[in-house]
């Protein structure tokens, strides 16, 4: 088990080795049990059964998850936390179960956290701070937030005197390396299944959550985060960041300016300050669209822990953002498809909105999108002006329907997932869910479309350029044409043209790999029938023709669609 993260001495320990097999067995546990249901079942004609059963199953899944990241924290915290938000993807039966893993850690006792930060300081905490309070205000999955009091001589060089001190928890480093070990497994458990595979590289993909999390248990590195951050908004009024007194920091202890205020889905508290929580949602859409379009360096892990609402004296607000160890960076080329995708859904233009997957690399240039086209002109016109709460009101069976024409469509594509996509699906899935919480009949489309007139303004600046692009790619084709054409008859006398029809090939290879199971299946009644008849009278050859006929089963059962 050498990909098991080693002790202090460098080698593996009873406790990471047993806590990298019990990640692995829950894992692989959980797998056969999906397999059975989703795949078994549904082969033999009881599909009922595994629709009956869902709920009920993904409701214990959940739960039982639950309990292991509390009881195991480290990264399996964050891999729920990142659950949690997938209210795109996920059934609510599991979303909302793991909801509470957002602020339910236990924290680190004192003394132990007191060791640690005195190792890193080089000195006892009470020489390093004037106060230091040993109660936690806030317990993470690798770190631990306390309040504290520069001493006299650090709050005159700094202009700050309140500050909180986030300290990381002890052992982590160990810890994220057992996790990182299963997770690298059970990722490529999961990339030798097809429908997964022709998805998303899962191994590409656990590796972008690796280092995503060596950066956020590096508090160098949150701290320059939020530096960038900050220059990224100097001027904004919407947007403020705590200060990092460096003085005070380290690798695994940051210390920052206190700017606790209003947890930003505190409603109550947010109409006692005079501030309506329905003003919040489209002020914090527009914030994270600006990171997203604008800056492309963006703040992966919103949640409500994470964002602040601080009362101003005109009545308005500031929202201020905390914990920068999760940031994501969107290159140029994806920043743009991002752009056109908002555009194009801001205009209901499912034409675009292909384009624009296309260019994000979402969707292979291969791909047939006709059906797919026509099915999102339908969705727009039907679900494209909604907010959550209408959504809510729909008749499930209408969404039903809807999946059931499309469904085959949108599989048969093929879709995969970018590997620098999980944090934008992150910060997406948190942001919308956070208006949500602050005003159930937001619409998101009431925040898109304004953003998306501005970025078409900033972007009709190029028109001249793209035109001059489009026609030079014009010429190249008219002066190519006549040669294609005259290529197109010479292949047409020759017999040499093939015409594809992608839809009607794979209802043929549908039928025949129904056909071949349906021999198979012949096949199977034959060798038992006939082993059984034979068994009493040669006993030898009558148990071979019973056990042969376990292969055209198996091939009738289990044959890939």
């Amino acid at each position: 088990m050498s990909a098991v993260a080693a002790g202090a001495d460098g080698a593996a320990t009873p406790e990471t080795r047993a806590r990298y097999r019990r990640i692995l067995r829950f894992a692989s546990r959980h797998l056969v049990v999906a397999w059975w249901y989703e795949v078994v079942l549904p082969q033999i004609g009881l599909q009922a059964v595994a629709d009956r059963t869902r709920e009920r199953r993904m409701t214990r899944f959940a739960r039982r998850f639950h309990g292991l990241a509390v009881e195991l924290g480290g990264l399996m915290i964050k891999v729920g936390q990142f659950m949690s938000s997938r209210l795109d993807v996920l059934p609510p039966e599991i979303t909302a179960e793991l909801e509470g893993l957002q602020d339910e850690v236990p924290p680190v006792p004192f003394d132990a956290l007191r060791a640690a930060a005195e190792a890193e300081l080089g000195a006892p905490l009470e020489r390093v701070f004037a106060w230091f309070d040993e109660t936690p205000i806030a317990a993470a999955s690798l770190g631990q937030a306390h309040r504290a009091r520069l001493s006299a001589a650090d709050a005159e060089d700094t202009g700050l005197t309140d500050v909180v001190v986030k300290v990381q928890r002890p052992g982590i480093d160990a810890v994220v390396d057992v996790d990182l070990a299963a997770l690298r497994k059970v990722g490529r458990w999961l990339s030798r299944v097809r429908v997964v595979s022709n998805r998303v590289d899962m191994p590409a993909l656990v590796e972008e959550f690796a280092a995503t999390s060596r950066e956020e248990i590096d508090y160098l590195h949150e701290a320059a985060s939020s530096v960038r951050f900050a220059d990224d908004f100097a001027g904004d009024a919407r947007v403020a960041v705590p200060s990092v007194v460096w003085e005070r920091t380290t690798r695994r202890v940051l210390t920052l300016e206190d700017v606790t205020a209003i947890k930003i889905t505190d409603q109550e508290a947010l109409r006692a300050a005079g501030i309506d929580p329905a003003d919040v949602a489209p002020v914090f859409a527009a914030v994270m669209f600006d990171q997203l379009f604008a800056h492309g360096s963006f703040h992966a892990d919103p949640h409500p822990g994470n964002v602040f609402v601080t009362p101003r004296p005109d009545g308005g607000f500031v929202l201020t953002f905390i914990d920068f160890g999760m940031m994501g960076a969107v290159p140029d080329s994806t920043r743009a498809g991002l752009r056109k995708l908002l555009i194009a859904a801001a205009g209901r233009d499912g034409h675009g909105l292909l384009a624009a997957v296309r260019d994000i690399g979402m969707l292979l240039p291969s791909a047939d999108t006709a059906e797919l086209e026509r099915a999102l002109a339908q969705l727009f016109a039907r679900f494209g002006g909604m907010g959550f709460a209408e959504l809510r009101e729909v008749d499930p069976r209408e969404f039903r329907a809807f999946a059931d024409e499309f469904g085959d469509v949108v599989r048969s594509l093929p879709f995969q997932l970018p590997e620098n996509f999980l944090l934008v699906i992150r910060a997406m899935s948190l942001t919308s869910g956070v208006c949500s919480a602050l005003d159930p009949a937001f619409n998101l489309w009431d925040s898109v479309e304004p953003y998306a007139a501005r970025l078409l303004r900033e972007e009709s600046g190029n028109v001249v350029r793209d035109v001059m692009t489009e026609a030079g790619e014009v010429a190249a084709v008219a002066w190519r044409l006549p040669k294609r054409v005259d290529g197109l008859i010479s292949r047409f006398e020759d017999g040499a043209v093939q015409v594809a029809t992608p839809k009607l090939d794979r209802q043929l290879a549908r039928l025949e790999n129904l056909v071949r199971r349906a021999v198979s299946g012949v096949l199977f009644a034959g060798l038992l029938i006939g082993g059984a008849v034979l068994q009493t009278a040669e006993v030898g050859f009558g148990a071979v023709l019973m056990w042969a006929s376990a292969l055209p089963l198996l091939h009738a059962l289990f044959a890939r669609r």
